[in-house]
């Protein structure tokens, strides 16, 4: 299972919101690039960057951080918030993000987010599958959709989508562990509804991890990877913890 840190930038800062609130904004370090730099000298292959501007302003802001983590680190780094057009992703991609991620404009607006799996493919291209009380929630999760979660996940399936970060708003931040049983019921359903390999879902858990013992049993479920914010930041799971389960995967 990957491990995937997360740094979420407002105003250039690495912060991070509790339920998506940005009124529960907290700054860890005004040096994204300075995070990052740490993360990979421990092991640490892969980076989550949220635009958080880019999310509000429905376009993307922030892709001169990204830049400059991309070309000073090695970290692959999946990119998202506020990515709107084909002109966003070509300047996310142009700047370095290895993957993007499309979560509000994937329900809003369904074929443009599937000409983008078709135009860049389903490696370069995640589903941001976002929920509060099973609903998907769009907007910089300030939203709340029609769209239950799960056929949510499997329509996109169909369409080629292979990478997904399912998110599980009410635990986002608040450091009291992640979804476990909304997980299994995502892998189970989505392995119902794949007749091959191909379509096979990588799910990628976020949201709520607290503490190390965490990951094994998020590995056990069937993940893909797990993206990691707060529990860093505040000190409950340690970097050489991570080194070390890296090292033993």
């Amino acid at each position: 299972m990957r491990i995937i840190p997360a740094i979420d930038i407002i105003e250039g800062k690495c912060v991070r919101l509790s339920k998506g609130d940005y009124n529960t904004k907290k700054v860890y370090n005004e040096n994204p690039l300075e995070v990052a730099k740490m993360f990979e000298a421990h092991g640490i292959q892969y980076l989550h960057l949220v635009d958080l501007d880019g999310a509000k302003s429905k376009h993307i802001v922030n892709h001169k951080i990204l830049q400059e983590i991309a070309s000073k680190t090695t970290l692959k780094v999946d990119f998202g918030g506020g990515l709107k057009t084909e002109k966003d992703l070509e300047i996310a991609f142009e700047c370095g993000a290895n993957q993007i991620t499309g979560g509000s404009i994937a329900v809003k607006d369904p074929e443009i987010f599937k000409s983008w799996i078709q135009k860049f493919g389903s490696e370069k291209i995640i589903l941001g599958a976002d929920a509060n009380n099973g609903k998907i929630a769009v907007s910089g999760w300030q939203e709340e959709s029609e769209k239950e979660l799960i056929p949510f996940i499997q329509e996109y399936q169909q369409d080629g989508v292979k990478y997904v970060i399912c998110t599980d708003i009410s635990k986002d931040g608040m450091l009291q562990g992640p979804s476990f049983e909304l997980y299994r019921r995502i892998l189970k359903e989505t392995n119902l509804t794949s007749s091959t390999a191909e379509k096979s879902i990588n799910l990628i858990a976020s949201g709520g991890i607290s503490e190390f013992g965490e990951l094994p049993k998020l590995a056990k479920l069937g993940c893909e990877g797990t993206i990691i914010g707060k529990a860093i930041y505040e000190g409950r799971i340690q970097m050489k913890e991570l080194e070390n389960f890296i090292l033993e995967s």
